[in-house]
């Protein structure tokens, strides 16, 4: 579809995650290019709205989930009588689905029939064009050609401060070619083993780049960081918990390379331009992998996909995940360690 009228006060809606407001901010400026003089509305969740705060030409909108209720009746109220042209629903969860039902607009754009679930065409009348295999940026590059955007490479301008450049630059010091290791997903079973992350970080560190260690507050990402720690017996620069979202990407852009696994760290660093290197075990790394780097993946994704269903992704519906608490275990130093010297070449990091 593609709306007949340009949209002149337009509400985009993605309450979450990291790594997936990320990919957003590239759909979202690529509108902005080609439709400068309209107002552009984002529903945003607190944490991620920390990290966009300050996001050239759109007002934020926060919903906090931790109101209940009261965040959606908040949301009523912010809105009430005021239709958008447009409301670009951009996520499928329920809690998303609810907010929607709070915004008024005259067009509601969702996914289209194979992605919707969790009553999301309920909360639409229109729907994206149905794209095959398609990465998650590039299905919210859809939203903007449904508005009449044409197709373009992502960018991304994000908003940092000088303050905090000078923030991260503060804590690196003196570091040049900096290796940032980012170990924590959201979930354990995601994560790589962190003798292994430190196996890694110690042949890094003897190719002469520095390691900085990174990650935020929550209590799985400083055990990971002092488990990882405790292998370690030459410099590294500890960060986790340290560095506030906004600090952290400013970090990520001075790095010279990312090892990740599938978290929102892998994606800010995209946006600033900082090769990536994913590691992928439950989830596609075609679909959720780093963008701008998804040549750069060590993946066990499609062996374990085979083993458990006995086909290949194409013949699955997109996006289907395995299962297995251990499966990151199957991803060897070895081949990390090969994929950090390809990338190295390539970048001339060294």
């Amino acid at each position: 579809m593609v709306l007949a009228d340009q949209p002149n006060d337009i509400c985009i809606l993605r309450l979450s995650a990291i790594g997936d407001v990320c990919h957003a901010v590239s759909a979202v400026q690529a509108i902005q290019k080609h439709y400068p003089a309209a107002t552009i509305t984002w529903v945003i969740g607190k944490v991620e709205a920390a990290l966009l705060e300050g996001l050239s030409g759109v007002n934020f909108v926060v919903f906090d989930k931790k109101q209940g209720k009261a965040a959606y009746q908040k949301l009523r109220q912010r809105f009430k009588g005021k239709p958008f042209d447009v409301l670009l629903h951009m996520q499928v969860a329920l809690r998303a689905n609810l907010a929607a039902g709070c915004i008024p607009a005259k067009v509601k754009v969702g996914f289209d029939w194979d992605r919707a679930k969790e009553g999301h065409s309920l909360f639409v009348n229109k729907r994206i064009e149905k794209q095959q295999q398609a990465h998650v940026l590039e299905g919210f590059m859809g939203f903007a050609r449904a508005i009449g955007v044409p197709c373009c490479e992502p960018i991304w301008q994000m908003p940092v401060s000088n303050s905090d450049r000078a923030i991260a630059k503060q804590y690196l010091g003196d570091l040049k070619k900096i290796l940032v290791i980012a170990p924590a997903a959201s979930g354990p079973e995601r994560n790589w083993l962190p003798k292994r992350y430190a196996e890694v970080a110690r042949y890094a560190h003897n190719q002469g780049l520095a390691i900085v260690l990174t990650g935020g507050p929550t209590e799985l990402e400083k055990y990971l960081a002092a488990e990882i720690m405790r292998y370690i017996d030459f410099p590294v620069l500890n960060l986790v918990a340290k560095t506030t979202l906004k600090e952290l990407l400013c970090v990520l852009e001075q790095a010279s390379l990312v090892i990740a696994p599938d978290t929102g760290p892998a994606h800010m660093a995209v946006t600033v331009g900082t090769p990536v290197i994913g590691l992928y075990a439950h989830s596609n790394p075609a679909r959720t992998g780093p963008y701008l780097y998804q040549h750069n993946v060590v993946e066990v994704y499609h062996q374990n996909l085979q083993r458990q269903s006995g086909q290949m992704a194409q013949q699955l519906p997109w996006g289907r995940r395995v299962k297995g608490k251990t499966l990151m275990e199957q991803i060897n130093t070895d081949a990390v360690i090969a994929m950090m010297d390809k990338v190295i070449k390539e970048q001339r990091i060294i």
